[in-house]
């Protein structure tokens, strides 16, 4: 499943909307950091759309992968690239739930609150 992942990560620091969707359920529930619960894949891509549009570029790295039954968290580093060209280095720790190859739930945990300064 580590592969499978990182083929998720790749699609994200592509800014690949449609690509990252590919690994979820129809009906999977999105949540990154302190924002309200995003529920199927036409809300996600709205989400996840608009927020790849509001930075230039993103880059994660994966420190630490552990996979245990249907629950796989990861955590490492993303910089993130905005649009004046300054970064900004955020660690993180997702928190999937799988239905099978699919992420039936994606949890962020991260402190995004400097992006935007």
């Amino acid at each position: 499943m580590r592969h499978k992942i990182d083929e998720l990560m790749k699609s994200i620091d592509a800014k690949d909307t449609i690509a990252f969707l590919s690994f979820l359920t129809d009906d999977c529930t999105f949540t990154f950091g302190n924002a309200d619960p995003v529920v199927g894949k036409q809300a996600i891509f709205q989400a996840v759309d608009n927020f790849f549009n509001s930075i230039a570029s993103l880059h994660h790295s994966i420190i630490d992968f552990c996979q245990q039954s249907d629950r796989i968290i990861f955590h490492g580093e993303v910089i993130y690239k905005r649009h004046n060209n300054t970064e900004l280095t955020v660690k993180y720790c997702n928190y999937l739930y799988m239905n099978g190859e699919l992420i039936s739930s994606y949890n962020i945990f991260a402190d995004i609150s400097q992006l935007y300064n």
